[in-house]
């Protein structure tokens, strides 16, 4: 049962496909979709919206004639601004047609990275003073709100990103997060990657929202290149092209354990497998990283289940 528990897929930004048009979006999603099964995966996220192609009736037959489910889209707001709450509407009913027509389950919620935030990501204070006030996070829960009505209506299920250079990076901004929106219904989409940057355990992460975890992104860090990042004042992005994030199984998280929390807790579904690289500059093609993160995921599910089993 445990093997097929989790079912994993691929996203855009293991070949350094970022937010916004750039060179990365030159290359062929075709081609990325090819590598994407040939490496094993039966899913994949949208990515940002407009590098695949958004009319559903040439997205839909590249996915069905590959067996690729598509799970969700990634929509980052500026959430303790107060005109969020038409912007997160609007970019929820821009993506949900396409999404609700090729059935995808999720629409990923998160806060939009800041110049502020970015510098001092990793190393925010844990006396609250580089975060939000009373009123800020009240708004935040007014566009979840808003957020969470939309996407009912298209059938998507709203889980909530804690991403580093945001204002809800740590695990107290996180907690306060969930405080703030718990009438809301919105579950969490916990990034292994993120997660760590940010200060926080993936266990205990996993354990402490077992009852709302709903969607897993699969990240690995090196927690020597995080450190030195840290250091040296380094921005998320400055981060990432010092290769902050490895092959899943190279970096320093304690997958197996993290495997075992979800199996305890009943975690059952799609976990995303993501590397986010600098575009053209990473040493193995995501073709061969990709297939490698997912080799070692599967050895760590079929150990968990042979030990479940005895």
């Amino acid at each position: 049962m445990t093997s097929e528990r989790f079912l994993f897929a691929a996203a855009p930004d293991s070949w350094g496909v970022l937010d916004y048009p750039g060179p990365s979006w030159n290359q062929s999603y075709e081609k990325m979709l090819d590598e994407m099964v040939e490496a094993g995966y039966t899913g994949t996220e949208l990515g940002p919206y407009g590098f695949f192609p958004t009319d559903p009736a040439v997205l839909k037959p590249q996915l069905e004639k590959r067996k690729l489910k598509l799970l969700g889209s990634f929509v980052p707001v500026v959430l303790s601004d107060p005109s969020s709450a038409q912007v997160a509407v609007d970019q929820i009913h821009k993506v949900g047609n396409l999404l609700a027509t090729l059935k995808a389950p999720f629409l990923v919620l998160a806060d939009a990275q800041s110049p502020e935030r970015d510098r001092i990501s990793g190393r925010v204070p844990a006396d609250g003073s580089a975060g939000l006030n009373d009123a800020q996070w009240k708004n935040i829960a007014k566009v979840v709100e808003d957020a969470a009505r939309v996407a009912s209506e298209f059938g998507l299920d709203l889980v909530f990103h804690p991403h580093v250079a945001t204002y809800v990076e740590t695990p107290k901004e996180c907690e306060r997060f969930f405080d703030v929106t718990a009438k809301t219904g919105i579950g969490l989409c916990l990034d292994t990657g993120h997660a760590v940057y940010g200060g926080a355990d993936t266990v205990a992460e996993a354990e402490k929202y077992r009852s709302i975890l709903r969607l897993v992104h699969i990240k690995d860090c090196d927690e020597k290149i995080l450190q030195e990042a840290r250091k040296k004042r380094l921005t998320f992005d400055q981060a990432i092209e010092e290769k902050v994030f490895t092959i899943i199984g190279n970096g320093s998280i304690d997958f197996p354990a993290f495997f075992r929390t979800l199996e305890r807790n009943n975690y059952a579904g799609w976990m995303v497998v993501e590397q986010d690289v600098k575009f053209g500059a990473t040493p193995i093609p995501p073709a061969q990283s990709i297939a490698a993160s997912l080799r070692y995921l599967r050895a760590v599910v079929q150990e968990l289940a042979g030990t479940t089993s005895r």
